[in-house]
């Protein structure tokens, strides 16, 4: 089915009647939208076509104008000149400023400076540079949710200043780098899984991938839990110390600042954009190769354990040693299924019968409840292993992220959530290459169905309500709505789902055997 829906998150200022993309949901994507329709008549698909190129035209001319569609978002500041500031501000998403030369950070003043350079490498202590003369002046505020005036308001706003200089004269560097530096915030959102990967670890992988490591994060509205809850992927990212720019009152000094972060799209990283092809792909490389050292400890200590507990059985007489049997090593040979439960709204309330109808059809089942402080290392051990994940449209859904290609994905959808749960999980998982299924409730699976009449255009039209604001899509669909699953509708999805990961399978050991 396909429906129309407003963008009612992403692009507040198109809130607009005509500003609507149709997206089709219940649906596999790997193939793209399988939207059918009727076969118009000449007359009117002519007329159609014309109406919808004078729109495409029209709509893209006011968009460029208004510098809030940019054809493209090529880099414009990769080649940019010593002693200056090239800003990009043409995405609706972020904006990124370059500086090149001597730069220099003023916690204090929430500014960084950039000398231009004359030739002269000494440096020489003074007390003030109020009298250098002012050439640039830029303000940024660094967080890829430019858009959204309430939250970009949160965020610290950065000076940065290009400023001439006395001949031989520049400040004191207490810390001087060789290697650039990537100014960033984890402000905003960040606590939200969704927004840490989307707004934060996607940006700063595709800002620094350019150079190798050999880049310095400077951190405004730096968090040590965000550090800690990071700390396998980022020195994947810099092999040096990350500074806290609030927190650290020293002077550093780069060569290079880029300050904010590059976006391509949802929870995605698009090649074209890339110097170096990188994907999506790429990124969840960089994620397996974080986690596994972890969990190869955690597999030693399980394995030290089971060691420790079998030795206790067998030097107690009195305890009977539990001996692997032939079934329970043939579950091990079913392909898996691992249910994301959510802990508040939005929660499966059949969950226990739909666990018996997934070890019904054949599959090994795991639920599991990540909490915020469940180490993301346990998580990914447990999704890279799996071969299908199956969850309720939220934030957990980012998940889908530790999945390995190939693998399936089945995204619950309910009422009011189609064109979020299509656009922010749904088409980046294709991307990753994930067979992704798409499983839209009925009004009659919603716990809403028993609080509205059954003719309330919030059981039967949720686009009217979408239409009518974010928050009431937030507190009625997001925060107040729970599923019961119509199991045998929902079978079906758990059969392709079966097919292709035995499919899978059948193909690996055919690999092997070559």
């Amino acid at each position: 089915m396909c429906k129309k829906m407003m963008h009612y998150k992403r692009y507040q200022h198109w809130n607009k009647k005509e500003d609507v993309f149709v997206v089709c949901v219940d649906e596999e994507l790997n193939s793209g939208y399988n939207c059918k329709r009727a076969k118009p008549k000449l007359f009117y698909l002519l007329f159609l076509s014309f109406i919808s190129f004078s729109f495409i035209f029209l709509y893209s001319f006011r968009s460029e104008e208004a510098g809030l569609v940019p054809k493209t978002d090529i880099n414009s500041c990769s080649s940019v000149s010593n002693g200056t500031i090239c800003c990009e501000r043409s995405s609706i998403r972020s904006d990124v400023c370059v500086m090149k030369g001597v730069v220099r950070t003023d916690s204090a003043s929430s500014r960084i400076t950039l000398y231009k350079n004359n030739g002269h490498s000494d440096y020489v202590l003074r007390d003030t540079d109020e009298n250098d003369e002012v050439l640039q002046h830029e303000k940024i505020r660094p967080y890829t949710r430019k858009w959204e005036k309430n939250v970009m308001d949160t965020i610290d706003e950065l000076d940065l200043v290009v400023k001439g200089k006395h001949y031989g004269v520049r400040q004191k560097c207490d810390v001087e780098h060789d290697v650039p530096a990537v100014f960033f915030s984890t402000g905003g959102y960040t606590g939200n899984l969704y927004h840490e990967f989307n707004d934060g670890l996607l940006p700063l992988y595709i800002t620094s991938q350019q150079f190798n490591k050999k880049v310095v994060f400077v951190i405004l509205e730096y968090h040590n839990w965000w550090i800690m809850k990071y700390e396998n992927v980022l020195p994947h990212l810099t092999e040096y110390p990350i500074i806290d720019f609030s927190g650290d009152k020293r002077t550093h000094c780069f060569p290079e600042a880029i300050v904010g972060l590059r976006i391509h799209d949802e929870l995605t990283v698009d090649p074209s954009l890339m110097g170096n092809n990188k994907t999506i792909r790429d990124f969840r490389d960089l994620l397996d190769r974080a986690y596994w050292p972890r969990i190869r400890g955690l597999i030693q200590d399980e394995e030290r354990e089971a060691r420790m507990n079998k030795e206790k059985l067998i030097s107690s007489p009195s305890s009977e040693l539990k001996m692997v049997t032939t079934e329970e090593k043939k579950d091990l040979k079913k392909p898996k299924v691992v249910i994301i439960a959510r802990n508040d709204s939005r929660a499966i309330m059949n969950e226990d019968s739909l666990v018996k109808m997934i070890e019904d059809i054949g599959f090994r089942v795991e639920v599991l409840r990540p909490q915020r402080t469940t180490e993301l290392a346990r998580i990914y051990r447990v999704l890279n292993s799996s071969d299908v994940m199956i969850g309720v449209h939220g934030a957990a859904m980012t998940h889908f992220l530790f999945m390995r290609p190939g693998s399936v994905f089945i995204q619950i959808i309910p009422l009011g959530t189609d064109w979020a749960a299509g656009t922010y999980y749904g088409e980046p998982a294709v991307k990753l290459g994930l067979k992704y299924i798409g499983y839209k409730i009925l009004p009659k699976e919603s716990s809403l169905y028993d609080e509205y009449d059954k003719n309330d255009p919030v059981l039967m039209d949720p686009n009217s309500v979408n239409d009518r604001g974010w928050e009431f899509t937030k507190r009625i669909y997001l925060d107040h709505q729970n599923v019961r699953l119509n199991l045998g509708r929902f079978r079906k999805r758990l059969l392709r789902a079966y097919n292709h990961s035995v499919a899978n399978e059948n193909e690996r050991l055919r690999r092997q055997s070559q």
